[in-house]
C-alpha cells in the first residue's frame, strides 16, 4: 500500500482497514502454529529487566495514590474543622503577616489591599512588606505601603538590596522585627479572605499545635485548559494528600503560604534555612521531628492566581521537584532515625522521594516500544496479566486520584472534569523532561537561584498577558520534548503497521504529553481563553467529607 501521498492520519485509518479486526482476532490469539517457538535472549533480557524495574517502582508509587485516597476515607472522622476542645482565646494574641515579594509590580497591590482587610484589632497585627525587588515594584510597593499606612493600616516595608537565602532569607529577615507571637504568610499571587486570621488563630489553643495550613483555590481557574489541569493537580494535592495525612496522624507541609506558624515552633525547629529550594517543606520536617503537631483545614480556603503560561508552570513544578529532593537528602536520614513510627517513616519516604519517578519515566520512554514489542511477541496473556496491571497500577492510578478530589470538590459538577483527564496524564509525562533535570541536579548536589514563578493579574477570560518582561527564555527543552514526541508519534505508526495494538493508548499519551509541553511552551500562552466547557466553579457545595 503506498502511503506516501496521505496525511498521517489518513494514513493510520487505511492501515487499520486494511487489517481487519477478525484477521487480527484470529492471527494473534486463535492461530497457535507459532506458539512456543519465541525464545528470550539475552538482548532481550538486557530490555525487559530495567524496563520491569522501572513499571515496579513506578506502579509502587501508583499504588501509594490508591493509598492516599484509601486513608482519605478510613479517617474521615478525623477531618479537623473546629479549635481543639472547642476552645478560643480569651483575648486574641498578637499576629505578624509576612508577604514574601520578589517583581511583583502586578499583583502586589492585589495582596495589600486583600490584607488589610483581614478581620482583626489593628492594634493586635502587624503587617511586613518583605521586598527583595530589583524593578519598578519597589517605587510601587513603597507608594502603596506608605498609602495603607496613612489610613491607619499596621504595614511596614523591608527591602533587602541582596537576595540572600531568596525567599526563606527574607522572611528569616522579617523575623528580627517582627511582634507576634503567631506568624502568616502569604505569597504574592493570594487574595486571603476577609475571616482567614479568625478562622485560624484559634487552633493555636492547643499549645502542641506549631503550625495550620489552609486549602488553596484558584482565581483563574476557567481561564484556559492549562490553568484548569493546574487547578485539578493541586486539589488533588491539598484535597487528598493533605488531608489523608493529616487525618492519619503522619508528617505533611506547610506550602509555604496560606497558612500559620508559632513564632517559638519557628525557632525550635532551627528557623528558616535557605539550602534547600522548598524551605516549607524543610522546615515543615524539623519542627514536626521536634513534636509540633499541624493542622490541615480543607474547608477554610486562601484563593491564588495561577500560571497562565506553560513555562511558567514548569519553572514552578521543576523548583518543587528539585526542593523536595534535597529535602530529602537533608532530611529524610533524620526521620529514619528518630523515634517516629513506621507508618510515619514510610508516608515521609514517598512524599518526599516521589519526584524520583522522573527520571524514571525517562527510562521508561526509552524502553517502552522495544519492550512492549518483546513482551508482545512472549504472548499475549502475559501481557494483558503482568504488563497490565502494572500500567494500570502506575498511569491509571493518577487519574482515579485526581477524579476523587474533583468528586470530593464539587460533587454536583465532578463528572466534567473526566474532560480534562487525559490532557492531566499527558502533562505530567510532558513534563520528565524539565523535572528530570531539576531532579538530577538535586541528586548531584548543584545549587541554582530561587526562580520565582510569573505572575501578571490573569484573573478571567477578559485578561491578557500584556507584560512580557517576566517571561522565562525558553531554553532547549521544549524543543527536546518535540522530538521525543515525534519519536513516539512514530512509535504509534510502527505499532500500528505491526498489529501491536495494545500498546497505542500508552504511546499515543506520550505523543500528545510531549507535544503540548513543547508547542505550548514555544506558543508562550496562546492558548489563553481555550477551555472545555464554560462552566465556573465557585464552591457552592459543603467540601470534603
Amino acid at each position: 500500500m503506498d502511503l506516501t501521498l496521505t496525511s498521517p492520519p489518513q494514513a493510520l485509518v487505511l492501515i487499520l482497514a486494511s487489517k481487519g479486526l477478525v484477521p487480527y482476532l484470529r492471527q494473534h490469539f486463535l492461530d497457535k502454529t507459532f506458539q512456543g517457538l519465541y525464545q528470550v535472549n539475552a538482548f532481550d533480557l538486557a530490555l525487559l529487566i530495567p524496563y520491569f524495574i522501572v513499571l515496579i517502582v513506578l506502579a509502587a508509587y501508583g499504588a501509594h495514590r490508591y493509598w492516599m485516597v484509601y486513608l482519605y476515607y478510613k479517617h474521615k472522622k478525623n477531618k479537623t474543622t473546629e479549635p481543639a476542645a472547642h476552645f478560643q482565646f480569651d483575648e486574641l494574641p498578637r499576629v505578624t503577616v509576612q508577604l514574601p515579594i520578589f517583581n511583583e509590580q502586578y499583583v502586589v497591590d492585589r495582596l495589600l489591599d486583600a490584607v488589610c482587610r483581614l478581620d482583626y484589632p489593628k492594634e493586635k497585627l502587624d503587617i511586613q512588606l518583605l521586598d527583595d525587588s530589583t524593578d519598578e515594584t519597589i517605587e510601587v510597593a513603597r507608594l502603596l505601603v506608605d498609602r495603607y499606612a496613612a489610613l491607619g493600616h499596621p504595614v511596614t516595608y523591608l527591602h533587602r538590596d541582596n537576595r540572600e537565602g531568596y525567599k526563606a532569607g527574607a522572611l528569616a529577615e522579617g523575623l528580627k522585627t517582627a511582634k507576634g507571637e503567631f506568624v502568616a504568610i502569604f505569597d504574592a499571587d493570594f487574595v486571603p479572605p476577609p475571616d482567614f486570621l479568625l478562622k485560624c488563630i484559634h487552633h493555636f489553643t492547643d499549645p502542641k499545635v506549631g503550625m495550620v495550613q489552609t486549602r488553596w483555590t484558584h482565581i483563574n481557574r476557567n481561564y484556559s485548559v492549562l490553568t484548569e489541569v493546574e487547578a485539578i493537580l493541586l486539589d488533588g494535592h491539598f484535597v487528598l494528600e493533605h488531608s489523608a495525612r493529616s487525618r492519619s496522624g503522619v508528617f505533611f507541609n506547610f506550602n509555604g503560604t496560606a497558612g500559620m506558624w508559632r513564632r517559638c515552633a519557628i525557632d525550635e525547629a532551627g528557623g528558616w534555612q535557605h539550602d534547600t529550594l522548598t524551605e516549607d517543606t524543610d522546615l515543615s520536617y524539623r519542627a514536626q521531628l521536634k513534636g509540633w503537631k499541624f493542622v490541615y483545614l480543607q474547608d477554610v480556603e486562601c484563593p491564588a492566581e495561577l500560571p497562565v503560561e506553560m513555562t511558567a508552570f514548569k519553572t514552578q513544578q521543576a523548583r518543587w521537584a528539585k526542593g523536595l529532593i534535597q529535602v530529602s537528602k537533608k532530611i529524610l536520614p533524620r526521620v529514619l532515625a528518630s523515634d517516629a513510627s513506621r507508618a510515619v517513616k514510610i508516608e515521609a519516604f514517598y512524599h518526599l522521594t516521589a519526584n524520583l519517578s522522573y527520571p524514571l519515566m525517562i527510562v521508561l520512554s526509552v524502553l517502552l516500544m522495544p519492550a512492549m514489542i518483546i513482551r508482545f511477541y512472549q504472548g499475549w496473556f502475559q501481557m494483558l496479566y503482568i504488563d497490565l496491571p502494572l500500567f494500570m497500577a502506575s498511569t491509571f492510578s493518577i487519574s482515579s486520584f485526581y477524579l476523587v478530589s474533583q468528586k470530593e470538590l464539587f460533587p454536583k459538577s465532578w463528572l466534567r472534569s473526566l474532560l480534562y483527564l487525559p490532557l492531566l496524564m499527558a502533562l505530567g509525562i510532558g513534563l520528565t523532561v524539565t523535572n528530570t533535570r531539576a531532579v538530577l541536579e538535586a541528586l548531584a548536589g548543584k545549587q541554582t537561584a530561587f526562580a520565582r514563578t510569573p505572575k501578571y493579574r490573569v484573573e478571567s477570560k477578559k485578561d491578557k498577558v500584556g507584560a512580557k518582561k517576566y517571561r522565562k527564555r525558553l531554553g532547549w527543552v521544549p524543543w527536546i520534548e518535540l522530538l521525543i514526541g515525534t519519536y513516539f508519534a512514530l512509535a504509534v505508526f510502527y505499532a500500528v503497521d505491526n498489529e501491536n495494538y495494545f500498546t497505542v493508548p500508552f504511546l499515543l499519551l506520550f505523543v500528545i504529553g510531549y507535544w503540548c509541553t513543547g508547542l505550548m511552551s514555544l506558543l508562550q500562552g496562546r492558548f489563553a481563553g481555550l477551555s472545555v466547557g464554560s462552566e465556573t466553579h465557585t464552591k457552592p457545595f459543603p467540601v470534603g467529607v
